[in-house]
């Protein structure tokens, strides 16, 4: 692909460079090894480390194209393209290159605080039912017509965000959903994409931080882009944001709710319980400009937050001409890792695993558990290390108010110590008069929250959900909390069902 092709649609403010050029890969950090002549080498300031100071290891590891968007000093036979932002350099460079593979998907782009993740498997069995080849990208990887890929954002950066559309397109995808973080529109990954549709799901303090959002307002200006950047919105009118995120969006609006009328309402939920079993009723209601549709929906996704999940999706899949039988099936049928997913102890106690993270989606995590009359709730839980002091206060008041016993322990303390994030944990739980107890291993943390277990109790593993690592001073160890239950408890209790009673 000629050089010139790869500049299309970007303003360039200055440079010399020969728009004839071949172009074999665009990259923007030296340790991805592509680097050759006709390798553009994007130069992408970043919170750590600034790509600029990189270029001429780059320049002598062969390449000889570099957009930047400040002065450096490179030997005259390297091509320097000025430009005002890298990042959206690479946005509409890296489209360019793989041939804007989004133009040949149905595009689904998903935000929120809580909810994009289940909402996006939700959409993606309901298309499924509906005989459509989906493929997603979020929190849990990419996957698409049998390839999984594990990734590190929610969000990936725009190159390779439009190399997997690529590939989606490629292998004869239909649609495409994604989940769009607030750092995705912040740092432009998603720039330059006109997304199909887009949903929002709901938003609180979150990601608030050094190297997140500065305040609240930005987290909301972050997320209120996606309706900048779609064709048609939906939106949670239950949300005490709801004007504020839907101001100035460039598309008109759907929306679904539970409590404030909406053009689609989920009413009369049912919860009801069984071993390692939760279930999840409610009626759902489309309203049109001649009747309301109503139908009785099954979810095997414990809690009331779900409702909210798969009234977005309803009105999604209705609104793209889904018929009601494939939308039933596919809810009743969608499954999640790693959210209020059920771990199949063959116990007469529960394990759940959960990604709650923050203070919004632990509240509704408590609230959806309490929901089926637990006997105690064990919580096993931690906070990230190099985040947010305040979402640490938060969750140990909230997760030790509604606990009965509190396991305090480590979730990916990166470069701070354990002991230095578990003392921020425990300003909050303090403030609550549950037990709770200091465990920095976490599978030891887990393993006393099973050995404490009586008939009736649920434990909940707090934080981690799908992730597979557990990280330390820079090192992902491998840590996979599903087999930590699924071993402990075979060795405990072999194979059969154990009561716990008091």
């Amino acid at each position: 692909m000629k050089l010139a092709d790869i500049l299309s649609g970007i303003e360039i403010l200055d440079g010399s460079y020969s728009p004839d050029t071949e172009i074999s890969d665009i990259v923007y950090d030296t340790r991805q090894g592509k680097e050759a002549p006709g390798t553009i080498f994007v130069c992408i300031s970043g919170y750590q480390f600034d790509g600029h100071n990189y270029a001429k290891s780059a320049y002598d590891k062969g390449v000889r194209i570099f957009a930047v968007e400040k002065e450096i000093i490179l030997p005259k036979d390297a091509s320097v393209i000025l430009v005002k932002s890298t990042r959206k350099f690479m946005a509409i460079a890296s489209a360019n290159f793989f041939g804007n593979p989004a133009k040949e998907l149905f595009t689904i782009a998903i935000t929120g605080t809580k909810g994009k993740t289940s909402t996006s498997y939700m959409l993606k069995s309901i298309f499924n039912a509906h005989g459509k080849k989906v493929g997603i990208i979020g929190t849990l990887g990419v996957s698409y017509k049998g390839t999984e890929i594990k990734t590190t954002m929610s969000t990936p950066d725009s190159y390779d965000l439009h190399r997997y559309f690529r590939d989606m397109a490629d292998s004869g995808c239909d649609i495409m959903i994604m989940e769009a973080s607030s750092q995705g529109f912040m740092l432009d990954r998603t720039y330059g994409i006109d997304f199909d549709v887009g949903v929002f799901t709901n938003i609180s303090p979150d990601h608030i931080s050094l190297y997140e959002h500065k305040d609240f307002d930005d987290y909301i200006r972050c997320k209120k882009t996606l309706f900048k950047q779609c064709k048609l919105g939906f939106v949670n009118k239950d949300s005490e944001h709801f004007l504020s995120i839907t101001e100035g969006s460039h598309c008109p609006i759907t929306t679904f709710a539970i409590t404030n009328k909406a053009d689609f309402n989920a009413v009369n939920p049912a919860f009801t319980s069984g071993d390692n079993c939760l279930k999840t009723e409610f009626t759902s209601i489309e309203r049109n400009s001649f009747e309301e549709i109503k139908n009785r929906i099954e979810l095997n996704i414990p809690g009331f937050f779900t409702i909210y999940n798969a009234i977005s999706a309803i009105a999604v899949a209705r609104k793209l001409g889904v018929p009601y039988p494939a939308i039933k099936e596919g809810l009743k049928n969608t499954f999640v890792r790693g959210r209020m997913e059920l771990v199949p102890t063959n116990t007469d106690f529960t394990v759940i695993i959960d990604f709650a993270h923050n203070e919004l989606s632990v509240q509704n995590l408590f609230e959806t558990i309490k929901q089926y009359n637990p006997k105690r709730i064990i919580s096993v839980f931690g906070c990230g290390g190099n985040r947010s002091k305040l979402r640490r206060y938060s969750m140990g008041e909230i997760i030790g108010r509604n606990s009965d016993i509190s396991v305090v322990t480590s979730d990916n303390s990166r470069y701070e110590r354990i002991e230095d994030i578990v003392a921020d944990i425990l300003i909050g739980i303090n403030k609550t008069t549950n037990e709770h107890v200091i465990i920095y291993d976490r599978k030891k943390a887990i393993e006393h929250a099973i050995d404490i277990a009586k008939k009736g109790d649920v434990i909940l593993l707090i934080g981690k959900g799908d992730e597979d690592y557990e990280e330390r001073e820079g090192v992902k160890y491998p840590f996979s909390e599903r087999q930590i239950v699924l071993d402990y408890v075979k060795s405990k209790y072999g194979n059969s069902k154990k009561p716990q009673d008091s």
